[in-house]
């Protein structure tokens, strides 16, 4: 049993799917079948159960991932403690957040956090932010940057980094959509709507649209907040967005502002990770350096 061994083994009682976590691990699914394999030889107890459609954990596999967590906790801890450089956190930090947020709020966040910690090696991935919440329980980042989600896991930390606004959108230029604003009132049941596919800010629409007791005319279903965007942009329809995002676009120029006929709750920015990860030395640092 080694480091590396705990860390596949976590992952996999995580994921529950061995050809997802070899992916994520960069193993093969038969070297991650093997060194389970050992591990359940050396433990002397079966840690899963395997069938054609279904992975789950034993009771010795719950039991052993209680280990395996203080394990790799405590193994962190004493890096840092013999490290002749000890003053100096060293490690990797994964995070995951919207193309905006890259531009908006990340910046000053990894500022804050490098002048503490100048060693600790920092990994990017963006993509649209309602998947956040599934990246962080799939240990595929450590931290994402989110809206608030509701309702929000009890597996998982948030820490609150801002509030944002949300605004209605609509295109600027002479268009079909632009047609239907200049009439005397704002027909909002005839106005296509650009939606997005899941995650909070489908919530807030989905929640706006029953508040208003209206039926929409959903024009498409769409990925991304930035995609969103470009498509108002274009005279596709309407949508309701992160002022954020409308700021840091370069389409912003195409983009009026509607006023709502009932308040918009704003979004709760901020940093979620695994409860059970809030300790672990690096993960920690940035949770404090925010």
């Amino acid at each position: 049993m080694d480091i590396r061994t705990i860390k596949l083994y976590l992952h996999l009682c995580d994921s529950l799917h061995f050809a997802k976590t070899a992916q994520a691990m960069h193993v093969s699914p038969s070297t991650l079948s093997r060194t389970m394999q050992r591990l359940e030889e050396e433990v002397g107890a079966l840690l899963f159960r395997r069938d054609n459609r279904s992975v789950t954990l034993t009771n010795a596999g719950i039991e052993y991932r209680h280990f395996a967590e203080q394990t790799l906790n405590n193994w962190g801890k004493l890096k840092t403690k013999i490290d002749p450089k000890q003053d100096f956190l060293r490690g990797r930090l994964n995070l995951f957040c919207s193309v905006t947020a890259a531009y908006s709020h990340l910046p000053g966040l990894l500022d804050r956090f490098r002048r503490e910690h100048p060693l600790v090696e920092i990994a990017l991935t963006t993509g649209d932010a309602a998947n956040a919440i599934n990246e962080v329980r799939q240990n595929r980042t450590d931290i994402a940057i989110t809206a608030l989600p509701e309702p929000f896991p009890d597996s998982l930390h948030f820490a609150k980094i801002d509030n944002i606004p949300l605004s209605i959108i609509a295109p600027t230029f002479r268009c079909k959509v632009q047609e239907l604003l200049t009439e005397s009132y704002i027909p909002w049941d005839r106005l296509p709507f650009i939606v997005p596919e899941h995650g909070p800010g489908r919530i807030r629409i989905d929640n706006w649209f029953r508040k208003l007791g209206l039926i929409p005319n959903i024009y498409a279903q769409v990925s991304g907040h930035e995609a969103i965007t470009s498509m108002v942009a274009l005279g596709c329809g309407v949508s309701i967005t992160p002022e954020v995002v409308i700021k840091n676009s370069p389409v912003r120029d195409r983009i009026q502002l509607l006023p709502s006929p009932i308040a918009i709750p704003p979004f709760e920015l901020g940093c979620c990770c695994k409860k059970k990860r809030q300790d672990e030395s690096v993960i920690n640092a940035f949770l404090e350096a925010i």
